[in-house]
């Protein structure tokens, strides 16, 4: 497992250039199986986030017409980048023969095949998607989640303990209790903060961000010769976003860190382009908000993800440089709140000192968004999921 670590999940060929096959010259065994196996299995297992497992024929057999609609639709993976703007290393989406071949597959009755046909089912570690972490660290006691009302978003610290400086290659958080927990955000605390940092709402006193999770986020890589450092004395500062779903339950969340085994060459930084002063006025379906970030110097950047809430519709980064040319880096056409993506670039995106990271958003506040709290509101930034946010995220380290 310590090999997927960095690399992306790849798809062997299925069919030889050319080949003329026909429906009934697939089955499970020979030709589905490692579709699923490398492009499906990270959620669909058992005690991932997917309905159910597809690791098995037994398994994904009841599912056979569903999963065709789904391909077909290319809802599955999950994968809301529009072509053609950027080239991502974690890109899901299937090849369109990939695709031809479930939609034969299941046209022809979705068949088994030959036993001897099905390739070793992937080896995962039960509870992890990237392998064995290095090392584990666990909010200090379980919280307690009530069964009605709203939780302020909650600041828990977790000693690291650690008696030198450590470099995270990757990090892996893990929600305890998935009916309640929706989002979670690990910050580092770095020795001589202040005392109460961490257990307060200001910005600047939640240390440096290490990593997240929320719904349909991949764990954090970065590339090799890139890596976080976490300094020796550092404290976790866990920020929970807790939502109650009807009865009393509590939550002890995790994360698994992974230490760099190359030389590191290159500190990684999280930076924002976030816009915190819109007004979206009631009933508006295409409210647009803005935010920019200039580079201070040069650098590349690693990773994008944008965030909003349930009336986010679209989301848009353009890099544009000093000599005043610019370019499309990541389109979102449709964006999804239940799909909050990372997506990091094949080749990291150099911008020369003083070039911008421009993000536009729009938001769908009229009836017509069946996800809409409430379209008769004006809305305004807030960290419940009935308020709103603006925040273009993106990893990135100095050239």
């Amino acid at each position: 497992m310590r090999s997927n670590l960095l690399g992306a999940f790849t798809v062997a060929a299925l069919a030889a250039p050319g080949s003329a096959a026909t429906a009934g010259d697939f089955s499970f065994t020979k030709d589905v199986a490692p579709i699923f196996y490398k492009r499906c299995a990270e959620c669909h297992r058992a005690g991932e986030i997917g309905p159910m497992s597809l690791l098995t024929y037994k398994d994904a057999r009841p599912w056979a017409r569903a999963i065709r609609e789904k391909v077909l639709e290319r809802a599955m993976p999950p994968w809301l980048a529009a072509p053609g703007y950027g080239h991502f290393e974690n890109d899901r989406r299937l090849s369109q023969k990939e695709i031809d071949t479930v939609v034969a597959w299941v046209d022809a009755g979705a068949p088994k095949g030959e036993e001897k046909d099905l390739p070793p089912a992937p080896d995962f570690i039960e509870g992890w998607t990237l392998g064995r972490p290095d090392v584990v660290f666990a909010l200090v006691e379980e919280y307690p989640v009530p069964a009605e009302g709203v939780i302020p978003y909650q600041y828990l610290t977790v000693p690291t303990n650690f008696t030198e400086d450590k470099w995270i290659q990757a990090a892996e958080i893990r929600p305890g209790n998935r009916s309640v927990v929706h989002h979670i955000i690990v910050n580092v605390l770095e020795p001589g903060a202040p005392a109460d940092a961490g257990q307060q709402e200001d910005r600047r006193t939640r240390g440096i961000k290490l990593a997240g999770f929320a719904p349909g986020e991949q764990p954090k890589v970065w590339p090799k010769g890139t890596a976080k450092l976490l300094k020796a004395g550092s404290k976790l500062i866990f920020q929970m976003h807790y939502t109650p779903d009807g009865k009393a339950a509590k939550d002890r969340s995790y994360v698994g860190l992974f230490f760099a085994k190359e030389r590191v060459e290159k500190k990684v930084l999280t930076a924002t382009a976030l816009n915190a002063k819109f007004v979206i006025p009631p009933g508006d379906p295409n409210h647009e908000v803005r935010s920019s970030w200039t580079a201070p110097q040069d650098v590349r950047i690693v990773d994008l993800m944008p965030h909003m809430h349930y009336r986010g519709k679209d989301f848009r980064y353009t890099a544009v440089y000093p000599d005043g040319r610019s370019e499309i880096v990541l389109q979102v056409p449709k964006y999804d709140f239940n799909w909050q993506l990372l997506y990091r670039f094949k080749e990291p995106l150099l911008l020369p000192k003083g070039s911008r990271l421009d993000c536009v958003a729009h938001f769908d506040n009229s009836p017509n968004n069946k996800y809409n709290p409430d379209p008769s509101k004006e809305v305004k930034w807030g960290p419940q999921t009935w308020e709103e946010m603006m925040i273009g995220w993106f990893d990135y380290v100095v050239e």
